[in-house]
């Protein structure tokens, strides 16, 4: 008798072959769909959890600094997402540029923390860490001329990681326990902090202009809160757009990543398409080995549609580096450059 398949082969053959029943369909209105698949999408991360526990939106900022190296001002500040829950932030913004700029908010993956953005090492192994990808994304953001934010994410560096790295394991199971996702609460936080931009530090940064990036696991967190939040002007994922059954569930991936029954419903070329007409740059890596660069375009294609049929096509690019699981600084800043000026 043919033993047939392993649990695990077996759960990947039913992600590959399981159709997202809330895919746009090409005959929807549009805004309609976008709007059902943000509600759902928003249900599915626990959201509904998440909200439960929102307090009053409070900050503190701890230091407010001239920082000559980087031709900078610096504000690092902390706000409040949920009782007992702060999160700890790093706004620069470039010297002499005319004010208010647009900002973009920066989330790191899988690394030590929000002081690689800031290209500050901190720990063993993170000068190559910054070096070796474009990580440092706040710095070349005050290159570009606009304001960056470095936003801690939950189970990264101060907000809960060590100096060997993420802590998210039991994060994750945890919060599927009550109803939510580590994913449901990194976008709740990014959402929360834009609440805070609308009315705070706006004699600095352009509240219409509010940008997002990130890669590995904070381009996942970018294509999420992307997809539900349209405040967010531009979109930068970079490494972290696949199908589902082409990285999460073929291989080994931190438990952050998932989203309980998400398949049945959407993939992630869907939340590209929800991101429509706003301007989506999506980053992929040529030897990227976790988010392969055909399911990649996959992705890009399937969200296209939906730009298409918007007529603005041109709004949603795909850069595809030379090399691996990293950022491209220097083939995807153009992109971001001419979509500002076009805000």
């Amino acid at each position: 008798m043919d033993i047939g398949y392993l649990p695990l082969e077996h759960l990947h053959k039913i992600v590959d072959e399981t159709v997202p029943s809330m895919r746009w369909d090409g005959k929807q209105d549009i805004k309609e769909w976008q709007k059902a698949a943000r509600e759902k999408l928003k249900e599915l991360i626990g959201w509904g959890e998440i909200e439960k526990c929102d307090v009053p939106l409070t900050y503190e900022v701890e230091y407010d600094r001239v920082c000559e190296d980087m031709g900078c001002r610096e504000i690092r500040f902390r706000y409040t997402t949920e009782e007992n829950v702060t999160v700890p932030c790093h706004l620069v913004i470039p010297n002499g540029a005319k004010k208010p700029l647009p900002v973009i908010i920066t989330l790191q993956g899988h690394s030590k923390g929000m002081h690689i953005s800031l290209g500050r090492p901190k720990f063993d192994g993170d000068e190559n860490t910054i070096k070796g990808g474009d990580r440092d994304f706040v710095v070349r953001a005050v290159k570009e001329g606009v304001c960056a934010i470095a936003l801690e994410q939950r189970c990264f560096g101060e907000c809960g990681g060590t100096e060997k790295g993420p802590d998210c394991r039991q994060a994750s199971m945890r919060a599927i326990l009550v109803g939510r996702t580590i994913i449901g609460e990194r976008v709740w936080d990014i959402m929360k902090l834009i609440d805070l931009l609308q009315t705070e530090f706006t004699d600095i940064i352009d509240k219409d202009k509010i940008m997002c990036m990130g890669n590995s696991g904070g381009g996942t967190a970018t294509t999420y809160v992307s997809a539900i939040d349209e405040r967010i002007k531009i979109s930068v994922p970079s490494c972290a757009v696949a199908r589902y059954a082409d990285s999460i569930a073929a291989m080994l991936h931190c438990e952050c990543n998932y989203v309980p029954n998400i398949a049945h419903y959407f993939d992630m070329g869907d939340l590209c398409a929800m991101v429509a007409p706003r301007p989506l740059v999506v980053v992929t890596g040529t030897e990227d080995k976790i988010f392969p660069v055909n399911s990649a375009k996959e992705c890009v294609a399937e969200g296209k549609k939906v730009y298409d049929a918007l007529g603005v096509g041109e709004n949603i690019v795909h850069v595809i580096g030379a090399e691996g699981h990293r950022f491209y600084a220097d083939d995807s800043w153009p992109h971001i450059n001419s979509a500002i000026k076009n805000l």
